[in-house]
Order: C-alpha cells, then structure tokens, then sequence
C-alpha cells in the first residue's frame, strides 16, 4: 500500500475506545488523529487543528466511532451445512467463494481482524497480508482436530473406506483433521504447526451439526488432549476447544485448553475451575439462536440444537457472572451469516453482558487473547482499525444490522467510500500493479 498522508477523524459525537467494558472507554467531541496506517493521538475536539488540516479532516460530529470488530471464532470456508454447501468449498471455485466471504467479512461485517478456527490455510492469510484478497487479517488454526466419528468427521453412516471428510478435507497446506491416539495427536499439531497455525483447535466434546455424534459421548481421551496440549505449548501455541458437553468442558480445561468454545452446558463449578486455570470462553451465542430456524438438517441434528437452545443462554450467564473472559465469536456456518458478524454481540446481549461487555468481547479483550495485542483499540501506535456509524451502536449494535455501519477503516485504508477525505482500497488500481510486476 503507499504512505498516507496524515488524517483527522474530527470531532467524534461518541468514540468507544475498546479498553474494557466500562464507561471510562467512552469519549464524546474527540479528534482521532490517523498517522498513515496507525492511530497518532486521540484529544479533544479542536476545530482549529481540523481547519488546518483543510482536505484531510473528515467531519464526524454526528458518527460513533468503534475498533474495528476482532471476530475469535470464523469460518472462511464454509458457505453451509448442506451436502451441496460442503462440496462446492472442495472444487476449483473454493477460493473464489473464500474471496468473497473475505470481502463481506470485512466490508458489510465490520471484521477487521478474524481467528479462524477452522479451515483457512496459511495462504488465504498471506493472499490477505499481500493485499491480494480483501479481508480482515486472519489468525488461523487450518484444522479442527476431532476423534473418528467425532466432530469434525462429517462421512455420515454410509461412509466408504478412505473416504475423505466433507467438512475441511485433507489439502494441500491443511492435514486431516481426524486423529486417534496420543502419537497420532502429536504427530498432527505438529503439522498443523508446520503448516503455520496460530492456533490448535480441537474437539473436546461432540458436536451439534455433525451427523453421527451424540453429545453426551465422550471425543478425546484425557492421554489424547494431553498430547495435544503438550505439543501445542512446546510450540508456542495455545489450544482451543470445542466443547458443548459438562464432560468436555471439563477434560478441556483439566488438560491443558486455554479457550472453551460454545459452553452449552457451563455450570457455576466449571466456571470456577476454568477461573483457576486462567481459561477463556468464546459462547458462539447467535450460531446457538440461528440453528434454531435452521432449514436442510436432518431431525438427529435438530434433536440436539434444541437441547444446546435450551441451556446456552444459562451457560454464558455463569461464564460472566463468575468473571471469565467471554469473548466473541460468530461462528459462521449458516447462509446468511458472514458479513454480519456483529451480531455475535446482539446475541452476547441477549445472553446477560451489558452492552460494552459485548463491545469489548469483540475488541480489546478479543484482540489480546488472540495475540493481535496491536489491534481492538484506539489508541496511540494501534493500527487505525475504525468503524464509523450512524447512531447509538454502542448501546444498539444491532444497529448495524439496519445500514448504521458508514465506513471500514482498516490500517487506515477505507473499504465502502463512503466517506469523502478517507484513502479507499481500489481492487482494480491494485491488480493492475500486481499483474504488473514480474513473475
């Protein structure tokens, strides 16, 4: 991208800063001074510094100012559940639709920074950093380690001998996500590791969508999630778990897990025990409400959404209320769903946090415990990751799901035009420049 010139957003009606999810992070009539890709300063409205500034002070005296979302739990590679979603994402045109689910991500969903926790591979993340691919910035974890006939094995019971998994299939940059036994385990996160995961991801319980697993059944065994948990921290990463079941909770957290994903069945004991072993948990809260109306699964899967409906809202209330880290996570895995990603924390709301819990669910708090401690704030040397809106998204994120969502500032490029005076990422200007260049 080519240098900036500096840029003042100028006197923001209301600015949320991402630093916790208390009133201290709100700020009212301030200028957020951009320095090319990275937040300079951010004082107090001065309408002599924005006329000085001339062309390169956009008026924002009737917009909210946030971070840009920071997403703990996408899915760039799943379009849907349905037999037809899955196989489309394992043709020549998966790429294509990764693009495309990039782009809305970020511009019409306001994700500036995503984990994925299962699926993308190392070059989806390099098309993005080389400005190839629009999308947020991505932390990866490729695979989504499961037992066979757990989680992440979607072959149904008419499965062949060596049948690949339709859900995230060995490819290349991305090994199989279906493993049994310690050695195996090991084996795996080591080539997930190799494979440039920022994150390990596994199934500590079965599963809600899969097609055979019930779930109160057991996935790993303790000596597996061990060896799991061991490897990754050898190698510098932390382990994040799918677990749905009290069971799976707890062999989770006992072993070694850092983020507990999903939580259906979180009592106040599993929280106090994942509160001692310093765990996270990202609820996945709206995915739980969407299943709920979901059309194509079959009465097995519906079965165990309407149990998971019953008890999720519950859960997340234990989790806040016994004082975990609850972070946001959309969970992607419905038509309709990338590109509005802040409804997680609509659903966050719903579920009992207050609505900067929620905001700093999927800010601040988010951007640190995924290791992007650069992004989820405004402040000075953070990268100028901004979402300006129309109204109270604050107090009102679900908002945003009615056009409030104005502008996507990410490393100080703007994605929707749609405000004059903000550099505008232009695909065309930039594949002429990368066709340009020798190969």
């Amino acid at each position: 991208m080519p240098k900036q010139e500096p840029l003042i957003l100028a006197n923001v009606q209301r600015l949320y800063d991402g630093t916790g999810p208390t009133e201290s992070a709100l700020h009212t009539d301030v200028d957020v001074l951009l320095d090319g890709t990275r937040i300079a300063a951010i004082e107090a409205h001065d309408a002599a510094r924005a006329q000085r500034a001339g062309d390169r002070a956009v008026d924002c005296s009737e917009y909210t100012v946030t971070p840009g979302l920071v997403d703990c739990h996408g899915h760039i590679t799943v379009l849907g559940l349905r037999r037809d979603e899955m196989e489309l994402m394992h043709t020549d045109a998966a790429l294509v639709w990764v693009e495309k689910i990039l782009h809305t991500t970020l511009v019409d969903g306001g994700v500036t920074t995503m984990r994925d926790i299962g699926g993308a591979t190392d070059l989806m993340k390099r098309l993005v950093d080389q400005d190839v691919m629009v999308g947020p910035r991505l932390k990866i974890a490729i695979c989504m380690l499961s037992t066979t006939g757990g989680h992440a094995d979607f072959r149904g019971p008419d499965r062949c001998h060596g049948e690949l998994s339709k859900l995230w299939p060995q490819a290349p940059g991305r090994p199989s996500s279906i493993v049994d036994g310690p050695w195996e385990c090991r084996q795996r996160v080591r080539e997930i590791a190799a494979c440039g995961a920022d994150v390990i991801k596994i199934c500590s319980s079965p599963g809600v969508a899969s097609p055979s697993d019930h779930l109160e059944h057991r996935e790993f065994t303790p000596p597996e999630i061990e060896a799991i948990c061991d490897e990754a921290a050898g190698r510098g990463l932390r382990v994040a778990a799918h677990a749905h079941s009290q069971g799976g909770i707890a062999l989770a957290i006992e072993h070694g897990v850092h983020d507990i994903q999903h939580i259906s069945f979180m009592n106040e004991e599993l929280v106090e025990k994942a509160h001692e072993k310093g765990c996270t948990v990202t609820p996945t809260s709206w995915i739980m409400e969407a299943l709920q109306t979901a059309d194509g699964l079959s009465d097995f899967v519906m079965e165990k959404v309407r149990r998971v409906g019953e008890a999720h809202a519950r859960a997340t209330a234990h989790a806040h209320q016994g004082g975990l880290k609850v972070l946001a996570g959309t969970d992607p895995v419905l038509p309709g769903m990338h590109g509005r990603n802040y409804m997680e924390l609509v659903a966050l709301i719903h579920e009992g946090l207050s609505p900067l819990a929620a905001w700093y669910a999927g800010t601040g708090l988010a951007a640190r415990e995924i290791g992007q401690d650069d992004a989820g704030t405004l402040a000075p040397g953070q990268r100028a990751d901004l979402l300006v809106c129309r109204g109270d998204v604050v107090d009102q994120p679900g908002l945003l799901d009615q056009d409030a969502l104005v502008e996507v500032i990410k490393d100080g490029t703007g994605y929707r035009d749609a405000l004059g005076g903000i550099p505008q990422r232009h695909y065309a200007s930039n594949l002429r420049k990368l066709l340009a260049q020798p190969t």
